[in-house]
């Protein structure tokens, strides 16, 4: 038989205390839940302030400044200055022309004449006319079919002259709807001008050069457009068919592109597994990239990849998945280090948009490589003109001697242009070698640059011998993943005192 036992005087039973534990407890939640919710009112309210005053603002200057303002004019200059408040490079406002350029790369093709062209900012050193300037055409496009050469001047664009045209006006009337004319006017050499009529074609954005160098597949990758991938994959099919025994992929002055073709370029090399994984600073929007089964370039095939100062973004990505995966080599210098994801968002029926950081990536050993960049397996720079040389060198840049044997030896191989190059160096006392250099870097300005150049790429000399010498898996056993690299930089860091 049972007793019920009552709780003496003074005492608690077990019951009560179970309830102010609870109590307690509930309200240490209850504290801790309504902080950040306080906090993210307080966040909400205050945005609406500098909403409304910003509102205001805008209104004022429209009534009372001295002059009439263009309402776009103030809306472009407030978006801009919000995203230079960031301090973040990659998140800017995009005006319409730098939307129409976005867009070309995102989309891969656009509707032009397909010339690369520049044009001098403001005047000229001479006092001449600013007009545009042909850098090289694309292949197998309208301005490549009428013959217009690297060097050409377009000094009229339907009757306008470029001189006073900005960069976005010359793009707006080269550009627009396939079928449409576009009329030129070229100037080449000191004295031939000739009419060109040009009929606006569909333009590929050029994303691959590729080659064969001895048995070795060479593949440049431009940039990263939705067209990337295809053309990849016509390389190595050719590749293929001409029986490559290993491949040497240029990622350098690749300044990235979509995140998407980075990770279908992965594809052809890894056979499943992680290529890279985004952070964001919400976690349901964190993502992880994974490599599809079945690469197209079997495990046999070695891989050397070419990296530079101008290799960024997306170019790191690849480079980044491809040596913490184990399966290429990087060679060259350090890359540019941008280890951040944008997202692009139109407004104004897709006039205008803007661009903003939405997360980091991180390689497969998980590091993210952000204002690091990713070091080379083995480190080849080219020579470089001292300090002491800059005076000699702006001599001889004045004196136009290069340019001058260019246009009189457009044909010139490497005997004459090292020729030249000793002849400039006992002049200028410069060395001979890096002369010949800006020789042909002057040679392939004004002519169709050949798919590499074996003579004076001295990175890619050394990722032919290394592959040419089968030491290959040799080499990748001392290789190391950019975790163990950071981790080790970390531990060479001095100790704070």
């Amino acid at each position: 038989m049972s007793e019920n036992r009552s709780p003496s005087p003074g005492r608690k039973s077990p019951l009560s205390w179970l309830w102010i534990f609870s109590t307690v407890v509930l309200c240490v939640v209850f504290t801790v839940a309504s902080v950040p919710r306080a906090e993210a009112q307080g966040r909400e309210q205050e945005s609406r302030r500098y909403t409304s005053i910003m509102q205001n603002v805008f209104d004022f200057i429209q009534r009372h400044y001295v002059e009439e303002v263009d309402p776009k004019t103030v809306f472009e200059g407030a978006m801009a200055g919000m995203f230079n408040a960031l301090g973040d490079p990659y998140s800017t406002f995009l005006p319409e022309s730098d939307m129409a350029d976005l867009s070309d790369t995102t989309q891969g093709t656009f509707g032009g004449v397909g010339l690369y062209i520049s044009k001098p900012v403001g005047d000229k050193a001479d006092g001449g006319p600013a007009y545009v300037e042909v850098a090289s055409p694309i292949e197998d496009t309208p301005g490549w079919r009428a013959g217009i050469n690297p060097g050409d001047l377009i000094i009229e664009i339907n009757g306008e002259s470029t001189d006073t045209l900005t960069m976005d006006d010359v793009l707006a009337r080269l550009r627009g709807p396939a079928g449409d004319e576009v009329k030129l006017i070229i100037r080449r050499g000191e004295k031939l001008e000739f009419p060109v009529t040009l009929i606006r074609a569909i333009i590929e954005v050029p994303t691959t050069k590729y080659a064969m160098i001895g048995n070795t597949g060479y593949l440049k990758l431009i940039t990263f457009t939705p067209m990337t991938v295809t053309r990849a994959k016509e390389a190595i099919a050719e590749f293929k068919s001409k029986n490559y025994r290993g491949l040497i992929l240029d990622l350098r002055n690749n300044y990235g592109g979509l995140l998407q073709s980075a990770v279908g370029i992965c594809d052809i090399f890894l056979d499943g597994g992680v290529v890279v994984s985004t952070k964001s600073r919400i976690p349901g929007e964190n993502s992880v990239f994974n490599a599809q089964k079945s690469s197209l370039v079997g495990a046999d095939i070695p891989i050397v990849v070419l990296i530079n100062r101008g290799s960024a973004s997306a170019s790191e990505i690849v480079a980044g998945a491809l040596k913490d995966r184990g399966r290429a080599y990087l060679v060259g210098e350090k890359s540019f280090g941008k280890g951040s994801v944008q997202q692009v968002y139109p407004l104004m029926d897709n006039k205008v948009g803007f661009k903003i950081t939405t997360a980091r990536y991180y390689t497969p050993s998980d590091v993210n490589i952000d204002k690091i960049g990713i070091p080379p397996d083995r480190e080849v720079k080219f020579p470089e003109f001292t300090a002491d040389d800059a005076e000699k060198l702006n001599a001889l840049i004045a004196a136009n001697k290069i340019p001058d044997f260019v246009k009189a030896n457009p044909r010139a191989g490497a005997p004459e242009i090292e020729a030249f190059g000793r002849v400039l160096s006992r002049e200028y006392q410069l060395d001979a070698s890096l002369l010949s250099r800006l020789v042909r870097n002057e040679q392939n300005r004004t002519t169709i640059a050949p798919v590499y150049d074996l003579e004076y790429d001295v990175q890619l000399q050394e990722a032919v011998n290394i592959i040419r010498e089968g030491g290959f898996r040799t080499l990748m056993q001392t290789s190391k993943t950019l975790k163990v690299l950071q981790e080790e930089a970390q531990e060479d860091l001095p100790l704070a005192s």
